[in-house]
């Protein structure tokens, strides 16, 4: 079949590599895309967020299957708008991608259903917000209620950090429209743990478990990114904390949506938080994580074109999703000054080390492009590179080793990717 993948980062080049390892892909094709899912997809100059383009693309090019990558478009209503032109499309309408689009309504949501989560207050006015701070514990947790990139959390330490999160996100507006409302919730201690699933709005089937690393500098100090890098699987993801999430969160937030009149179709991200008191639901995602798909999908078993179809046709029950017993640790390569400034433009060497053309190493391309023949830095998260071997230990070593066959001016990575690897 003929495969659109919409999107251009690490997670895009993750799923290109796993569709390419499908029986069922014949020609792939991915909007906008980037230099290195160039290598193994066409990629066409449509913006992913250009729905009338990239709907009449899908249809002058026969496609017969198109994969939403993206948060953005999923958010927008691609979904919707190429299941009207009579195509089919793996992610969820807009109805239901608002999960991730609206953290006043996931909260809500979990809120009704009985889903464990923090507990939580939403504001419109930035009047209101100040004012509840005057007298909420501290430390607390400031979120802008829209998409953010990932980054429009504040963690407030001390009320006046509080005080200035507000007029950051509502007032001075950083995260434009989406500040427009924010969540102000408890400040929840506990390991953080990412659990992506499949599901056809009835049926969830859990994938492996994964670790991000948000923060930009070594010991997780410094800003929040969109992750730095990955482990999979969780090492503290244990046998009782998934017995508990099966029966308390995840078969409950599909059952959820669905009894709200939204149908979830695609994937749900569940970031988990290990709290003392059990685990609880700290943010939904409606589509992969990046990077953890970087981590993930090198370890499924499954052809993924046959489970989105599964998930599509609404027979999700009639397989099983499957995952190597192995691991995979993702070191993401950025330009230093991420997330904040940095440089593009840069050129990267060693891409084509034969080292990475194998099923145990991986170089997914985040921010690249191809200027005058050389591929170059064109974002802030670069390159994400990832290794699969035996155990954490193991893909740890090789992944760190990986990462000294590229290069390019002010490369910066975090050196513990995976520290909590020697607390278990």
């Amino acid at each position: 079949m003929n495969v659109l993948i919409i999107g251009s980062g690490g997670r895009e080049h993750a799923i290109a590599t796993a569709v390419k390892k499908s029986a069922k892909a014949d020609k792939i094709y991915c909007a906008p895309g980037n230099a290195g899912i160039a290598q193994i997809a066409e990629c066409v100059p449509i913006g992913a967020m250009e729905f009338d383009k990239l709907v009449d693309f899908a249809k002058k090019n026969q496609i017969d299957f198109t994969i939403v990558g993206m948060d953005d478009p999923l958010v927008g209503g691609v979904v919707d708008e190429f299941e009207k032109a009579g195509l089919k499309v793996f992610g969820p309408r807009k109805n239901a991608a608002i999960l991730e689009g609206s953290k006043a309504f996931s909260k809500d949501l979990m809120k009704k259903y009985d889903i464990p989560t923090a507990a939580y207050a939403t504001f419109d006015r930035p009047e209101d917000a100040l004012e509840y701070l005057k007298t909420a514990k501290i430390p607390i947790v400031l979120k802008a209620d829209g998409l953010a990139l990932g980054k429009g959390v504040l963690i407030c330490e001390t009320r006046e950090e509080a005080f200035e999160g507000v007029r950051t996100l509502m007032e001075d507006k950083k995260f434009g429209d989406a500040g427009n409302t924010i969540v102000i919730e408890e400040f929840m201690t506990g390991r953080e743990i990412s659990v992506l699933s499949y599901t056809d709005g009835n049926t969830i089937q859990i994938m492996s478990s994964a670790m991000d690393h948000k923060r930009a500098k070594d010991g997780d100090q410094g800003l929040n990114t969109g992750g730095m890098g990955n482990i999979s699987p969780a090492p503290f993801y244990t046998k009782e904390v998934d017995d508990f999430c099966q029966k308390n969160i995840y078969q409950k937030t599909v059952d959820a949506m669905k009894s709200e009149g939204r149908p979830f179709v695609g994937v749900i991200f569940f970031g988990l938080m290990l709290t003392p008191e059990g685990p609880k639901v700290l943010e939904y995602n409606a589509r992969f994580g990046d990077p953890e798909a970087q981590v993930v999908l090198p370890r499924m078993k499954n052809d993924i074109l046959d489970v989105m179809e599964h998930c599509v046709d609404g027979t999700l029950d009639q397989i099983k999703v499957e995952f190597e017993d192995n691991a995979a640790v993702c070191v993401v390569l950025a330009s230093d000054g991420y997330p904040v400034a940095y440089d593009k433009g840069l050129v990267i060497d060693g891409l084509d080390d034969p080292r990475f053309d194998n099923e145990k190493f991986y170089c997914f391309h985040a921010g690249t492009k191809e200027e005058n023949g050389k591929i170059v830095t064109n974002g802030g998260r670069v390159l994400g590179i990832t290794a699969v071997a035996e155990d954490l230990k193991s893909a740890r070593a090789k992944a760190y080793d990986a990462t000294e066959w590229v290069s390019f001016a002010n490369k910066y990575m975090r050196h513990d990717i995976g520290h909590m690897i020697d607390e278990v």
